[in-house]
């Protein structure tokens, strides 16, 4: 802190990464607000951005290692612990082989600048292909057809919010979720602004949300079904002359291989289907074709779902298609101050994307950007047979709550050898660890947000240094990886690898990748003369002082004087404002053909699924499952924080009155949800938010399991969603587990009589 006790700070909790200030109130409790400077978020602040002084403070959170003993978790010191790691881990990799061991990493680490800059050492380090993550329960989807489309997993191009004229919301409730794949603090005065300078806000989803009450439409579609109503878009796109490649005509191939793919899903076609009429499917189409400026934006309702691939480049499909692509107002890249993916390599072509290069053994799904789909975790644990899967570490993440058929893979997880735990609480998956290693408070680490300032629809940079001093008895959460990374590296004969030795192979590969980088601005440079200048204090700082000074906007290390630098950042700790969206095409596209690949022939042979269902003859009336955001939730992380779940319950099952009364439900009352994996009761609310044929349960709950310590959230346990979903139900391209639309019979649960 400050010497007048303040401290700005940048939220972690969820993608618009607000700029917060720390203080103390009369009593001397941690305090929260919006930063009013902040170059990005100007002062805004949810609620969960004042619930991290209590996250801070919870006495649930863990801060001291703990290891299994004659069955029970015990605390220990950290070389105890490590110690323990070194055992169980070894134990399995002498035995099985280093496939047995499995890593599993929850959405925090796109959050915590530790995990995103040393969680590679760790998997290096280990040298496993079972590598699964809460992309595949999310947005794999989008990184599938990015890649497909534009050349790598990282090109996901974001609405250009500030100047655009007609937004189409997809499958998404900002007004919940701060923004999600886009990172835009103040969604809601931002989606107002648009209305205010005499724009449009279009949602389609199964739900009236928050956001579609603010909306000037809002259009209810059957859950699913996102891919037909954007393809009949791009018919009518084609069928009225409505296509207007602009500038980018000579950089897109693949138009014409569009148009004959989409030339039989006609809006007449689609309607019954994912219910939207086929005059509204063209009105909304000519609308967004028409704008001066407008962008399609499709989240995770789009990706979670069994068409989520094609729906996301769909998206992408009629915002190119419409003229509304790499143009102010429009769907638009960001230019990250750290670089990545979009900037590195030659301008304008690269690789393009790869596929599938190892399968998981019991249903050969391919991997994708390193990644195996969750959705095969549990068999790949609980399937005898060469290969299986007998420990696993997890990192900030909980799977026992967030992925399909939980019931199942928290059989799996106890069955395990053995299993490492890094993370703030003793929840429902970590409390089936053998070694635990507590994760700092996110106030107690410096950040910067390397993964998220990708996808910001504004250019900037902001760093943060730790607000409250790391306790001693704390390890920072880059030094608990290398750790680990040492605890299973392999040995050269005479002991045990040293952390610092990782640490240091670690900014040396860095700087060594940079200086061989085309798109870097230190390409050609002497290595030792970088590392030189980057000094030799260990952790995150090097490493980030790197990526800002050879990235787009940086100082070269004294080739662009006056360039960004970490000092710059620190010495201005509002952050750095880099202006709007620029048009980013050709130079930042890196498919094979250098151009951007309209019809990718493996989205083309997907895509004859379309064509199969709308042939296939459909139950009328099933009922299907959806989940559902608050804006005081993020995912189960904020459920031990009191004055967030405090208040009306929201682990509620929304029901349609018209399916209410069918099925004689009452609110307030209980209904039993059964799908094929499973069974659960929750509390009914009936509201007509929700379309009729539709059910919906927020996601992330279900607290309260034998040997968690979250008092607060056992108090608030709600019922678990992913006890319904299944796990043999995927997007077979990108292998994401479908969480919405699921197949479900719901029915009363009589209440006895007291």
């Amino acid at each position: 802190m400050s010497i007048d006790g303040t401290a700005t700070v940048i939220c972690p909790l969820c993608e618009a990464t607000c700029g917060l200030t720390l203080d103390h109130d009369d009593q001397g409790k941690l305090r929260l607000r919006g930063n009013d400077d902040d170059v990005f978020s100007r002062g805004f602040i949810c609620p969960k951005g004042v619930a991290l002084a209590d996250l801070h403070d919870d006495p649930d959170r863990l801060r001291t290692p703990l290891v299994r003993r004659d069955g029970r978790l015990v605390e220990c010191t950290w070389d105890e612990a490590f110690e323990a790691v070194e055992r169980g881990l070894g134990r399995v990799i002498e035995e099985h082989g280093r496939h047995a061991v499995a890593v599993y990493l929850g959405n925090a680490g796109a959050h915590s600048l530790s995990l995103m800059l040393y969680l590679r050492s760790f998997l290096a380090a280990l040298g496993s292909r079972n590598l699964y993550t809460a992309s595949s329960v999310d947005q794999m989807p989008k990184q599938v057809s990015g890649a497909l489309m534009f050349g790598s997993g990282a090109h996901l191009p974001v609405p250009d919010l500030d100047r655009t004229d007609h937004l189409v919301i997809l499958g998404a409730n900002p007004y919940a979720s701060n923004g999600s794949l886009m990172t835009a603090p103040d969604m809601p005065g931002r989606l107002r602004d648009i209305r205010r300078r005499g724009g449009k806000v279009v949602v389609v989803d199964p739900r009236r949300t928050q956001t579609a009450k603010h909306a000037d439409e809002h259009v209810f579609i059957r859950p699913g079904t996102d891919a037909f109503l954007l393809a009949a878009m791009a018919h009518t796109l084609f069928d009225e002359n409505l296509v207007d490649l602009g500038r980018l005509q000579p950089h897109v191939s693949g138009v014409e291989e569009v148009r004959a793919l989409v030339e039989h899903l006609t809006p007449e076609a689609v309607a019954t289907h994912c219910g939207v009429d086929a005059q509204t499917i063209r009105r909304m189409t000519r609308e967004f074709a028409a704008a001066p400026t407008g962008a399609i934006y499709g989240r995770i309702g789009t990706c979670t779902q069994e068409f989520g691939t094609l729906a996301s480049w769909l998206v992408d499909v009629v915002n190119v298609l419409s003229g509304h692509f790499d143009s102010p107002g429009g769907a638009m890249f960001t230019l990250p101050a750290t670089g990545g993916p979009t900037t590195r390599g030659a301008s304008g072509r690269g690789k393009g994307a790869q596929f599938g290069r190892w399968t998981t053994r019991v249903r050969n799904l391919p991997e994708s950007f390193g990644e195996l789909p969750v959705a095969a975790l549990a068999e790949e644990i609980d399937v005898p047979g060469d290969g299986q899967i007998r420990a696993l570490v997890t990192v900030g993440g909980n799977p026992c709550v967030s992925t399909p058929n939980v019931a199942r893979l928290t059989g799996a997880l106890e069955s395990l050898d053995f299993m490492v735990s890094l993370d703030l609480y003793l929840h429902e998956t970590v409390r089936l660890a053998d070694v635990v290693l507590p994760a700092p408070s996110p106030l107690e680490q410096p950040h910067y947000d390397v993964l998220l300032n990708n996808l910001a629809v504004r250019n900037n940079a902001r760093w943060a240094d730790p607000a409250i001093p790391l306790p001693a008895t704390q390890l920072p959460e880059w030094e608990t990886l290398l750790r680990l990374a040492a605890a299973v590296a392999p040995g050269d004969g005479t002991g045990r690898v040293d952390k610092d030795v990782i640490e240091q192979l670690t900014i040396t590969r860095a700087v060594e990748l940079t200086v061989h980088d085309e798109g870097s601005r230190i390409f050609g440079r002497d290595r030792e003369e970088i590392l030189a200048a980057l000094g030799d204090t260990p952790g995150p700082e090097r490493l980030i002082d790197l990526a800002l000074r050879s990235g787009p906007y940086g100082d070269g290390f004294g080739t662009n004087p006056g360039g960004l630098t970490l000092q710059q950042l620190r010495d201005q700790p509002n952050g750095v404002d880099l202006g709007p969206l620029q048009p980013r095409i050709p130079e930042t596209l890196r498919t094979r053909s250098g151009t951007i690949e309209l019809a990718p022939q493996p989205l083309l042979d997907d895509a004859k699924r379309l064509r199969q269902r709308l042939a296939e003859t459909r139950g009328a009336t099933g009922m299907v499952l959806i989940g559902r955001r608050d804006l005081r939730s993020n995912n189960s992380w904020m459920h031990n924080i009191e004055m967030l779940v405090r208040g009306k319950p929201r682990c509620t099952l929304y029901v349609n009155p018209q399916d209410a009364e069918r099925l004689q439900l009452q609110d307030g009352g209980q209904a039993r949800v059964s799908s094929r994996v499973g069974t659960l009761v929750a509390p009914v609310e009936v509201t007509d938010e929700i379309m009729p044929g539709v059910v919906s349960l927020p996601h992330g709950w279900g607290h309260g399991q034998p040997g968690t310590r979250q008092s607060v959230a056992a108090e608030y346990a709600g019922v678990n969603s992913n006890l319904l979903t299944d796990e043999t139900l995927i997007d077979p391209l990108s292998g994401n587990a479908v969480l919405n639309g699921i197949p479900v019979q719901v029915e009363l649960v009589e209440t006895a009589l007291v």
